[in-house]
């Protein structure tokens, strides 16, 4: 972490994310001020399951309840990313990526709900190589006084239109405000339809400034129409937003707020059940017809739920149930098809929580009708993973009663040791099925941290490459693309060792080479040859990189002492097509790293690259 600013930098404080504690020092910031900062693979980093790991800078500011807040994060090397939390929360209030609207840069805005210090991370969307950045954080000014709510009775439909004269919400969107008066516990369904933009409704209270209670953007009906229940919590008056879900859009629309129908009951369900169930006498939320089956499960239990129908396209959606101060109920799988062909559901599950689960049935396009059956099992715990050596091949079958994963894709699953820097590389072949390939760690729940279909490069056969983050056990699955598929496939594991160190190359010399699966390996699964070079600041060079067997990338940058690669300029094709060119003006002096690589990952063939003075 290196910033340029007179900021003091304070003691540091443990943030708890994605499941790890990390120690992160905090500089502290005033409203007004900007600071210059850089992102490096040394900073703290986290490993999330949706974007893998992202490095980031933290920094706090002391704020008063109902301050409006505006921070931006520019970058011109990463994809910037922001995010505020209160105090030590462990969760984020508030996050951007490209809300500057000016390419990869962030601009997240909120309003402190209360008085206290906020911590603002400054990180990568994804990835460990950052760079510089520049972080700015000010006050906006309030907005213009909102004028009265106009009134709206129950069951009346309304024709409006959102105009440039209309006032804003805190992130400057447009809205047009409603009141209607509720009765305590009574259920109240509001719709709002347009044809001109995507809509979305927000209901809150309407005493003081107006806190959203609930929301909704797309109907349970597909499209982008908003359709939401909203139970009232007291009685008394409540405020009703309508607004495109792009707040900067104009258009027509209708909105209406009439009593709703009882909410879908709650049936209780039991392992080894079947019910027979039909559609239509319920909705459920989103006023999508639905029946509701509610069970308890503990940590470790799989579960099967099948639900078939001769009248409509099946859907399943399972959701854990939490008491409302805990933010309510929330989906944590869902399913469509797979219960192999036609249109029927199978959704698999493991729980790794204790607690109350509830599994929604319902039709695909939201509006289907008619009879159905839902089977409910548990399933036997998953097996242990077999053994195999880095160098073996073993020979596999994927059968009926092999363990399945939540596509319902039978697997076969095998443990191995690796070193951390190490490349492994899996390869899969079979002449019965499409193969497919994943790694993860053997800690916990299995995540894919890599997979790959065909990379091979040999029809339907798969090859995966990855480099170990640590020393420590690993699984590697062998299974189908589709989950009808059975047969016998080969599964080789080969240990590609630590990466190459980088060879040399001389401003105006030409290097002519061949990537090969023994090669370095990026992030993303592509080969690279690494040549050093050592430049001065002020050096004008031109990098061109020309193959006929694969689309040529350039990528420079620098590497620490552990070997990390950050980025400094890169090209894919602007000599051409699928030849590289770079015109690049040193900014510092220092030894620099030239990968000469694929944009796509698995490629192979020779090329040539050349580092040749420009005026």
């Amino acid at each position: 972490m290196r910033r340029s600013s007179f900021a003091i930098t304070v003691s540091a404080i443990a943030l708890l994310t994605a499941g790890q504690a990390l120690a992160q020092e905090v500089t502290p910031l005033r409203l007004g001020q900007s600071v210059t900062g850089e992102l490096t693979a040394e900073d703290t980093r986290v490993d999330n399951d949706d974007v893998g790991q992202f490095v980031y800078d933290t920094y706090s500011v002391r704020l008063r309840e109902g301050q409006r807040v505006e921070a931006t994060l520019r970058a011109a090397s990463f994809d910037a990313y922001l995010e505020a939390f209160v105090g030590d929360a462990t969760e984020a209030f508030a996050s951007d990526d490209d809300g500057l609207e000016e390419g990869t840069d962030s601009r997240m805005r909120f309003v402190a709900p209360a008085s206290g210090t906020y911590l603002i991370r400054a990180r990568t969307l994804s990835g460990l190589e950052g760079g510089d950045y520049t972080l700015q954080i000010s006050e906006r000014a309030a907005p213009p006084r909102a004028p009265r709510p106009t009134g709206l009775r129950i069951g009346e439909e309304i024709d409006g239109q959102i105009t440039d004269t209309d006032p804003v919400n805190d992130d400057d969107a447009r809205y047009d405000a409603y009141s209607f008066r509720a009765r305590e516990g009574q259920r109240y369904a509001i719709s709002l339809n347009s044809d001109d933009f995507d809509a979305v409704v927000r209901v809150g209270s309407a005493r003081g400034v107006f806190q959203e209670i609930a929301s909704n953007d797309d109907s349970g009906a597909g499209g982008l129409n908003s359709y939401l229940i909203f139970t009232a919590p007291t009685s008394g008056d409540f405020i009703v937003r309508a607004a495109p879900l792009a707040g900067t859009t104009n258009g027509a629309y209708t909105l209406k707020v009439e009593e709703a129908a009882p909410a879908a009951p709650r049936n209780p369900i039991a392992f080894g059940e079947t019910v027979e169930g039909n559609l239509g006498s319920h909705r459920n939320d989103f006023g999508v017809p639905a029946e509701i089956y509610t069970f308890h499960a503990t940590s470790g239990q799989r579960i099967i739920a099948t639900m078939s129908s001769d009248s409509f396209d099946t859907f399943l959606e399972l959701f854990a149930e939490r008491a409302q101060d805990a933010g309510g109920r929330y989906s944590v799988d869902s399913d469509d098809d797979s219960a192999g062909e036609g249109t029927n559901s199978r959704l698999t599950f493991t729980f790794y929580e204790d607690g109350d689960y509830a599994l929604e049935a319902r039709a695909f396009n939201g509006d289907g009708e008619g009879a159905f059956t839902l089977t409910f099992e548990e399933a036997p715990p998953l097996p242990e993973p077999a053994p195999i050596a880095v160098g073996a091949t073993v020979q596999g079958e994927i059968v009926d009663g092999d363990a399945t994963d939540d596509e319902n894709r039978g697997y076969d699953a095998y443990r191995f040791t690796g070193v951390a820097g190490n490349r492994v590389q899996a390869i899969m072949r079979s002449g019965d099925f499409d193969t497919y390939l994943q790694i993860g760690t053997a800690e916990g729940e299995f995540y894919a941290a890599a997979e790959d279909d065909d990379g091979l490069g040999e029809g339907t056969d798969s090859r995966l490459n990855y480099i170990l983050p640590a020393d420590g056990d690993y699984i590697v699955r062998a299974l189908p693309l589709s989950s009808d598929d059975k047969g016998l496939y080969s599964l080789e594991l080969i240990d590609r060792g630590p990466q190459p160190l980088p060879g040399s190359i001389l401003v105006g010399a030409t290097a002519r080479g061949t990537l090969t699966d023994d090669d370095g390996l990026t992030e993303d699964g592509s080969y690279y040859d690494a040549y050093k070079v050592t430049l001065k600041a002020g050096e004008k060079l031109r990098l061109t990189m020309v193959s006929n067997a694969f689309d040529a990338y350039i990528d420079v940058g620098q590497e620490d002492e552990s070997g990390v690669f950050t980025s400094v300029i890169s090209d894919d094709d602007g000599l051409s097509d699928t030849h590289a060119k770079i015109e690049w003006s040193v900014e510092e002096d220092g030894d620099y790293v030239i990968r000469a690589r694929s944009f796509a990952s698995g490629q192979e063939g020779a090329y040539a690259l050349t580092v040749a003075p420009r005026e």
